[in-house]
């Protein structure tokens, strides 16, 4: 594993991370997500990316990671992970359980801790910013959370360059600097390289972007189209059929030539290509087997790129 220094700040942080949007929720197989998370940290994935959220059921994600802690990650090991959370999106129905107040952040928090049967979390993030609060009052609950000791960082994620540089000039007043940005970023999601790595890279900020294989697309999943069983197929979910078209087919297919000639898979090259950027801190995978893991970390081995190459992917990204 490689390890990178995220931002200006003393922790460092895996080149990939593993994060619990999917397969950990109480839907999904307990012993499978089990495994990925123990073979993860056997490979050296420290860092476990989590949000109140996550399931479904909402929060079960949380749940079923406290006890895969409870089972295999006992006596000084906590010392070893950084474990992060968030909350922002709709968690509880009524007035107080969604966006960015005080109220929510910090009781969402708590309920998180208990979930996971934490003393603290590495790092603490509002997932995403709120029109209707100040961005003051949404800070101000951040650095709350760390001086009280239940998050050692902050965090932020979904902001665009404008208001995460304002989140981040605020931090910094409090006293609680911010230490990472999550946004999404892939070779079809660019709208990072538009200001916001700019912003992280004066402020000091790390970045681990999620979604780095836009939802399946970037891997060998729609080589042949759309199967049945994939997110693309389902009526729910984030990845839709309009989003596979002509064109983002071909694209995946002259991506996936690419990928051959490195001796790489498509997943692997997509990966890596996000990894070329030293303003990257850590890359942030999802997975669904243990084998699915081992596939993506392998794109360790190779995560250089000549001129040549990124001057091809450039061109099929622009067709």
């Amino acid at each position: 594993m490689i390890y990178n220094r995220c931002g200006k700040s003393g922790i460092l942080l895996p080149a990939i991370s593993l994060g619990l949007w999917h397969n950990f929720g109480s839907v999904d197989i307990f012993e499978n997500g089990r495994n990925i998370i123990c073979r993860a940290f056997d490979c050296g994935i420290t860092h476990f990316d989590l949000a109140n959220n996550y399931g479904p059921e909402p929060g079960s994600a949380e749940e079923n990671f406290g006890k895969i802690l409870k089972l295999d990650f006992t006596g000084n090991l906590r010392d070893e992970l950084v474990i992060s959370t968030k909350a922002g999106y709709l968690m509880w129905p009524g007035p107080y359980g969604e966006w960015g107040s005080r109220k929510y952040l910090l009781s969402s928090l708590d309920q998180s801790l208990k979930r996971m049967q934490l003393e603290y979390v590495d790092i603490f993030y509002s997932h995403r910013p709120d029109p209707n609060t100040p961005l003051e009052e949404t800070m101000m609950a951040l650095d709350t959370a760390v001086k009280s000791g239940k998050a050692l960082y902050a965090g932020i994620s979904n902001y665009q360059a404008e208001d995460a540089k304002k989140a981040i000039e605020i931090l910094k007043q409090l006293g609680t600097p911010c230490l990472i940005h999550q946004p999404k970023y892939s070779m079809f999601e660019r709208w990072v390289e538009s200001g916001l790595l700019d912003v992280l890279e004066e402020s000091g900020v790390g970045c681990i972007p999620f979604s780095p294989l836009a939802q399946g697309m970037l891997t060998n999943k729609y080589l042949k189209g759309i199967p049945e069983n994939s997110r693309a197929a389902k009526s729910t979910g984030h990845l839709q059929t309009a989003e596979i078209t002509t064109e983002r087919l071909k694209q995946i297919s002259e991506l996936n030539e690419i990928a051959k000639q490195r001796s790489q898979s498509l997943a692997q090259v997509a990966l890596a290509w996000l990894m070329k950027d030293k303003r990257i801190t850590t890359v942030l995978i999802g997975a669904s087997s243990v084998a699915q893991l081992d596939d993506n970390l392998a794109c360790l081995n190779n995560v250089n790129f000549s001129e040549a190459e990124l001057n091809q992917i450039e061109s099929v990204l622009k067709s």
